[in-house]
């Protein structure tokens, strides 16, 4: 991310021919899926023959239908013909063109993510990241992912997953920033107000109301944020006014989780576009974050040692360790010639088991709707409305 910011790959005109030859590399390097194997191409050939199949059998019978009234009406049986010719074209082109754009938009980010210091990757299925989107559905799958290293970990994508089956399937699209943090941190989300459906967030899980936490000055106006039961002194410590004003200034349309040692910002929306005006947002939101995250990285969960007092070997063990700086047994013994109490530890990097996920709650409102609805198609079909509509 210290690399200037650079958005002419995005727009500038690209080479003849460079779109499909950068392509072909991908799919001959793995790092995309061929179009016609496996299911793929079982897939396609069942729709050609079947396209084959009932079309030959419209014509048949449309032929055959028109020559019964007479010469004069022979003329009728080319137009189901030149119909089903100018669909097949249709389909043809369509499908050259949307192969054309997504190859334009492939070439187009791998140059953008290479003049920004970054990587680019087509797609990954089912990433496997600790956030809440992440784990639900099935069909998971991450695309046009753009990674950085430096000065930390952080990756840009679009994602899909998909629930339900049938007429009741559903994909669900979003886009999200993973940026990897020094240390573990407390469960902690940030539901941004703003982005809010109708009735409540639009995140795809709802947390007990008990572990939310109002915190002082404009921030619960743009965020809801729910902390684990007892960690309200720590989540303060990590969202210090400063910190605050960052998220309200440049992140306030943005959910925010921070879960393990990451951090992740969603939003139903592809983040990973070649519109330069989107990348230039994110990249400001995440590199105004960036250097706060030196003092979250010196946050240490207290229960850790009070886990240590309870546990006198695991902790005289800890207690030499962080002495010299290093996991030789051998050398703390010869440089620490007595034992450090157990009292002025400093609890490593971690977090205790109960502030490691927070508490999910119960989506009230729609088992509300859905009760409403099931009530009401009850009444309609039980003839109880027409007692009082005679």
């Amino acid at each position: 991310m210290t690399t200037p910011f650079d958005a002419r790959p995005l727009v500038e005109p690209l080479e003849a021919g460079a779109a499909r030859a950068f392509v072909r590399q991908l799919r001959q390097s793995g790092r995309l899926p061929q179009l016609f194997t496996g299911s793929n191409a079982v897939f396609a050939i069942i729709v050609v023959v079947m396209v084959i199949l009932f079309g030959s059998m419209f014509l048949t019978v449309f032929a055959a239908i028109a020559s019964s009234f007479g010469d004069g009406a022979v003329a009728l049986t080319l137009i189901p013909f030149v119909v089903f010719g100018l669909a097949i074209a249709g389909v043809v082109v369509a499908v050259g063109a949307s192969q054309r754009t997504g190859a334009e938009r492939m070439l187009r980010l791998d140059r953008f993510a290479r003049a920004n210091g970054m990587s680019y990757l087509p797609a990954l299925a089912a990433p496997g990241l600790p956030g809440m989107i992440f784990g639900l559905g099935h069909q998971r799958a991450a695309t046009d992912l753009v990674r950085g290293e430096r000065p930390r970990f952080v990756e840009f994508a679009n994602y899909r997953y998909t629930t339900g089956s049938g007429k009741n399937k559903s994909t669900h699209r979003w886009g999200y920033v993973a940026v990897k943090l020094d240390v573990p941190l407390p469960h902690i989300v940030l539901d941004a107000t703003g982005n809010n459906a109708l009735f409540g967030s639009n995140l795809p899980a709802s947390f007990d109301r008990d572990q939310r936490l109002s915190l002082e000055g404009d921030f619960d106006r743009h965020f809801a944020l729910y902390c684990p039961e007892g960690y309200e002194r720590d989540a303060l410590y990590l969202f210090t006014p400063d910190i605050m004003a960052r998220f309200i200034d440049n992140a306030a349309a943005l959910d925010v989780e921070i879960v393990d040692d990451w951090m992740f910002l969603y939003a139903k929306r592809d983040f990973s576009t070649v519109d330069p005006a989107t990348w230039a947002w994110l990249f400001s939101v995440v590199g105004a974050l960036l250097d706060k995250f030196a003092q979250w990285s010196r946050w240490r969960d207290d229960r850790l040692a009070e886990t240590a007092m309870a546990d006198p070997d695991a902790a005289a063990h800890a207690s030499v360790g962080s002495a010299v700086g290093t996991g030789s047994a051998v050398g703390a013994a010869s440089a620490v010639p007595f034992a450090v109490p157990v009292t002025v530890l400093r609890p490593p990097p971690g977090v205790a088991p109960h502030g490691r996920r927070l508490q999910r709650g119960i989506p009230w409102v729609s088992f509300v709707l859905v009760g409403g609805v099931v009530l009401f198609w009850i009444l309609t079909n039980t003839g109880v409305f027409g007692l009082f509509f005679r």
